[in-house]
């Protein structure tokens, strides 16, 4: 197995799992460029993949998912990490954090993150960096960001959509 494909595997399976929850709670999976071309076409209860952004860097990137929901009043940025064995994949958090603070339009973003392999303290570092409101200014204090491993994203799924 190449290098980097049981990462890609398992990272796919976590996508998956989001994609399986929400879809028994009736939300449309679209592709965003797909929806993009004709959002009237579509239901108002949708999870969007593969959603653009610009990054702190100026590059064009890529979200997992962007739910949106007229009924619930929820327009929610969800990024999957997913670290199966040690790696260099942890020293990505704080630029995934500066990007969900700094470059993610919208006010609410999900990171779920879980797996076995991720180094001692990354992830408290950014449970902490959230709760703490790490490197916020007033321009983006308002931001609400939520760091869930696959059970409390479940969790927060099912108290979510009753």
């Amino acid at each position: 197995m190449q290098k980097g494909t049981k990462g890609n595997i398992t990272g796919n399976q976590l996508e998956v799992a989001v994609k399986t929850v929400l879809t028994g709670k009736g939300f449309q999976i679209v592709n965003y460029r797909v929806w993009e071309k004709d959002p009237n076409k579509y239901s108002k209860e949708l999870l969007l993949e593969n959603v653009p952004f610009t990054t702190i860097y100026e590059h064009k990137g890529n979200t997992e998912f962007l739910l949106l929901s007229d009924k619930y009043k929820l327009h929610i940025r969800i990024e999957c990490k997913w670290q199966q064995v040690a790696g260099s994949v942890d020293e990505k958090l704080p630029y995934l954090y500066l990007n969900s603070i700094e470059a993610m339009p919208e006010k609410t973003i999900i990171i779920l993150i879980d797996g076995a392999g991720w180094k001692l303290g990354s992830i408290k570092w950014l449970r902490d960096a959230v709760k703490n409101k790490k490197y916020t200014t007033t321009q983006n204090k308002d931001k609400k960001i939520h760091v869930f491993s696959l059970t409390e994203f479940f969790t927060w799924a099912n108290n979510t959509f009753v």
